[in-house]
């Protein structure tokens, strides 16, 4: 497909041509540099929204997931990373959103006995729509991925992804050491990499 359109880079231009080959030719290569090219970009931006390393990568593999799912309807209106960016910035800031909902902290004018200020944070046990909607839809994005990971990982995803527990509630649940937990997740978060870019059959 030529590039009529005027003003674009020459790595946007590369990366118009990956598409081309990444959808119209299925291939896996194509879809593996895109992620090469913007994967560290992707994350250090993810990284700078929330400041917590785990929630980035996560939310790094949504990003692309999504992204990949969504290739065909990718337009040559503008560059391949605005669209990727936006997609990554939206879903971040979905997953601020229903942490916000999820705990409402209430600033009041409560002081301790020290007289200082007291912040207290209420629970916020309203079934909100828009954070059941969010919720769903980070779990219908990874669900469709998770079921094609080895056995082992398998748990370990569902309950980080799905049950939405931390690091820590992890390692208790399944009475095994944090950095175990991470290092697992670590290689999971791998695994479904290659997954949104098809190539599960190798896994």
């Amino acid at each position: 497909m030529e590039i009529n359109e005027r003003g674009f880079s020459d790595k946007a231009l590369e990366d118009f041509e990956l598409i081309d080959k990444a959808v119209g030719q299925k291939d896996q290569q194509a879809y593996a540099n895109l992620m090469k090219r913007y994967k560290k970009a992707v994350y250090f931006m993810i990284l700078k929204m929330i400041r917590d390393a785990d929630d980035a990568e996560d939310l790094t593999m949504e990003a692309f997931a999504k992204a990949f799912r969504n290739l065909h309807k990718f337009k040559k209106d503008y560059t391949f990373s605005t669209w990727l960016f936006r997609i990554a910035t939206n879903n971040t800031i979905d997953f601020i959103r229903k942490k916000k909902l999820k705990t409402m902290s209430l600033n009041n004018t409560l002081t301790d006995d020290g007289g200082n200020s007291v912040n207290i944070d209420v629970e916020d046990d309203e079934n909100n729509p828009q954070d059941e909607y969010i919720k769903s839809q980070r779990i219908e994005m990874v669900r469709i991925f998770v079921d094609k990971l080895p056995a082992k990982y398998r748990k370990l995803v569902k309950l980080r992804y799905f049950d939405e527990l931390s690091y820590d509630e992890i390692a208790q649940e399944l009475d095994k050491p944090l950095g175990t937990v991470k290092a697992q997740l670590h290689r999971s978060r791998e695994l479904l990499y290659e997954i949104a870019r098809g190539k599960d059959k190798h896994i």
